[in-house]
């Protein structure tokens, strides 16, 4: 006898199930791959010894995450390793602007800028568990701290207005800043991109973004281990192909795309029209490369950063999104930077390096776009093509491949409009359940939408205990731990 079912093994869908396997339920997850994890996997992707991140490289919500602070990943076995410097950001001539995790050296070295970045950011990172439990909630209850709710949205809005360039006089804090709102792969001044800058610009100085020793497969098997503690049963290489095989099941909960219930579900046609309208947006073309070095950087000081966004200044970035929410290939694309090897030299063997990269791109494309990655990197680091030793190409259209909620090579599960962040995967005040009696969704295409924090599996797991099993147990309960300071 089986209470529930998890189709999808990604972190959300594996938080769904430890959570519901603690609550004393039977539980079962169904996986299409060969192996768990969706999106949080690490592999050999270029050479023996060389382990990459398949997708998720960066945790900055590992520390932060409501659910992994109850969790708690250092109980079980994770180690996450922490960058003096959070992320950079460079710029043409030899420099670069640089978030460390200690936020006074931030506004030190940015000289002028500083005093202007820590008006922006010393507030919330004083509130940050606020900060954090406001955009990481359900999205449809009123915060639980309007002080810091009102300070965040006063940032947002100010980013996503007119007035986003009054703030800083130069370049450098502007790029800084510009550069992880691309994170949203969305053009710089949406809502949901400011937001997303504001949120992860603020974990930068509260905790720092951590990356996990041995690669972010530790998140997964951590909670794939604690699943199988309490009970649960996990099937690989197991495609759903119809929601008829779960009739007898209480409570089914899909870590997948809006497509998929689509596609094995009978859904009503009110709610499948709705669904019907749920798009996808831009996408990554993501290229690891096997390095005989360190990427030798101009500004030295991105040696020591674990992110690095490289575009150039904010009104590059600002062109480059514009050009990919249009359909169309940059010329000189935005690309994000993972240097693992900063902190955990166990990703490659002999004092070798692995480089996580990848670049924005259309939905949908089919495009190999390493040799513009490699001239941007060029750009910056002078040298770099003489390190690479081999180099492993995924482009957009290959990405539902390894993980079909990347529908087009949307690694967000979604286009982040600021309707459908708010509002994803339709306007429903749960936005957990679907028409089908028991039938819940529980992916990155729910609130709060994508990254490794598991809040969108917690928050429908929730709403399945109570309304399945009239079980109201707190999650943090459940997980069995008091929630710590990520500082």
């Amino acid at each position: 006898m089986v209470d529930a079912v998890v189709v999808g093994s990604g972190p959300n869908g594996l938080a769904a199930a430890v959570l519901l396997a603690r609550a004393g339920l039977e539980v079962e997850v169904f996986e299409a791959a060969d192996d768990v994890g969706g999106g949080c996997r690490t592999a050999e992707l270029t050479l023996p010894g060389y382990h990459h991140d398949i997708c998720a490289g960066g945790h900055p919500m590992a520390l932060a995450s409501p659910f992994f602070r109850a969790f708690d990943l250092a109980t079980h076995g994770v180690e996450l390793l922490t960058p003096e410097i959070s992320y950079g950001h460079p710029l043409d001539g030899g420099v670069a602007a640089v978030a460390w995790r200690d936020l006074d050296r931030t506004v030190e070295d940015l000289g002028a800028e500083g005093s202007a970045w820590r008006r922006l950011f010393a507030p919330l990172v004083r509130q940050w568990e606020a900060v954090v439990d406001l955009a990481m909630s359900d999205l449809r209850h009123l915060p639980r701290d309007p002080i810091a709710a009102a300070r965040f949205g006063r940032r947002l809005l100010e980013q996503a207005s007119p007035l986003w360039n009054a703030r800083f006089s130069g370049e450098a804090a502007a790029a800084l800043f510009t550069g992880v709102s691309a994170h949203a792969i969305m053009p710089p001044r949406r809502f949901s991109a400011a937001g997303v800058a504001v949120l992860l610009g603020t974990l930068a100085h509260a905790g720092g973004w951590p990356i996990p020793r041995g690669g972010s497969q530790a998140i997964v098997d951590a909670l794939t281990a604690d699943l199988r503690r309490h009970g649960g049963r996990i099937h690989t290489g197991h495609r759903v192909d119809t929601l008829d095989a779960f009739a007898d099941v209480r409570a089914v909960l899909l870590d997948t795309a809006p497509t998929e219930l689509l596609r094995i579900g009978r859904v009503p046609s009110a709610y499948r029209k709705r669904l019907e309208r749920y798009r996808f947006g831009g996408a990554a073309c993501k290229v690891d490369f096997a390095l005989s070095g360190p990427v030798p950087w101009q500004a030295r000081e991105l040696a020591a950063a674990g992110t690095v966004h490289v575009v150039g200044t904010r009104a590059e970035a600002m062109a480059v999104e514009r050009t990919v929410a249009a359909g169309r290939h940059a010329e000189r694309p935005y690309v994000l930077v993972i240097q693992p090897g900063v902190v955990d030299p166990s990703r490659a063997p002999g004092g070798n390096q692995t480089l996580y990269t990848y670049a924005h791109v259309p939905n949908g494309s089919g495009r190999d776009v390493s040799a513009q990655i490699i001239a941007q990197l060029e750009r910056f680091a002078p040298g770099f093509r003489d390190l690479i030793q081999a180099q492993h190409v995924r482009p957009a259209a290959r990405m539902p491949a390894h993980n079909a909620n990347y529908v087009g090579g949307d690694i967000a599960a979604g286009a982040m409009t600021l309707a459908q962040t708010v509002l994803r995967p339709t306007p429903r005040w749960n936005p957990y359940a679907t028409p089908l009696p028991g039938v819940y969704l529980c992916s990155a295409a729910t609130p709060p939408g994508p990254g490794v924090h598991g809040m969108c599996g917690m928050h429908a797991a929730t709403r399945v205990l109570r309304e399945r099993f009239g079980i109201s147990t707190d999650p943090a309960v459940l997980l069995g731990a008091t929630v710590r300071s990520a500082a």
